[in-house]
C-alpha cells in the first residue's frame, strides 16, 4: 500500500509558516552550488520514492511557477513532471504549463484513501497546511518529514494543532544546519 508523506519546513519551535504566511525562515535552497551533497540526496531520495504530489487550492496558486524553474535542475524537472491532484471546492481545472494538468479533487480525503489502494509509489503532501491539518485528523497521513531550519520564530502557524502520537523513523543533520526529522504516525 501506497503511504502519504508530508514533508514541511519548520523552525525548532513548530513553526511552518511566519505570522505574514511566509518561509522567510528557511535559509538553503534545495541545490545551489554550496548545498550539502548530503543534504540534496534527502531532498531528492523523497522525490525518487514519490510519483504524485497533493497540493491545497492556495499552495496550488503559489506553485504555478514551477513549470518554469527550468533553474532548478533535476528537482525541478522530477517535480514537473509527477502526477498532481489539487484539492478545491472551487477551481475546475489546474493547468501545470507545458506539463500534464493537476487533478481537481473535491473529496480530498476519500481521493487519497483510494489513490493509496493503487499500484504505484507514495504520495507526497507539498505545503498546503490547511489540508495537511485536515488529512491529519482524518488520519491518513502515514509519514511525516520536518525539515527543522535552526531558528525560532515564536508565533506563527504551527505544524501540529492537536496532539499524536508519532514514532521516530530517522533524525539526519546536515552542514547546511538544517535537520531532516522523519516520523511515522
Amino acid at each position: 500500500m501506497r503511504k502519504l508523506i508530508v514533508q514541511q519546513w519548520i523552525t525548532v519551535d513548530n513553526i511552518v509558516a511566519e505570522e505574514d504566511g511566509g518561509l522567510g525562515f528557511v535559509s538553503v535552497e534545495p541545490f545551489s552550488e554550496t548545498s550539502d551533497p548530503a543534504y540534496k540526496a534527502a531532498v531528492m531520495g523523497l522525490l525518487d520514492g514519490i510519483d504524485t504530489m497533493i497540493l491545497g487550492a492556495n499552495t496550488y496558486a503559489q506553485s504555478t511557477g514551477w513549470a518554469t524553474a527550468e533553474d532548478q535542475g533535476e528537482y525541478g524537472e522530477k517535480l514537473n513532471n509527477l502526477t498532481k491532484y489539487v484539492a478545491s471546492t472551487t477551481l475546475t481545472e489546474a493547468p501545470w504549463g507545458d506539463f500534464s494538468p493537476a487533478t481537481v479533487m473535491r473529496d480530498p480525503i476519500a481521493t487519497i484513501r483510494d489513490l493509496k489502494q493503487q499500484d504505484g509509489q507514495d504520495l507526497w503532501l507539498f505545503g498546503s497546511l490547511t489540508l495537511l491539518h485536515s488529512l491529519l485528523e482524518a488520519g491518513v497521513v502515514d509519514e511525516v518529514r520536518m525539515l527543522v531550519c535552526p531558528v525560532t520564530r515564536g508565533r506563527g502557524t504551527r505544524l501540529f494543532d492537536g496532539r499524536h502520537d508519532l514514532k521516530l523513523a530517522e533524525v539526519t543533520g546536515f552542514s547546511n544546519g538544517v535537520t531532516l526529522m522523519r516520523y511515522e504516525l
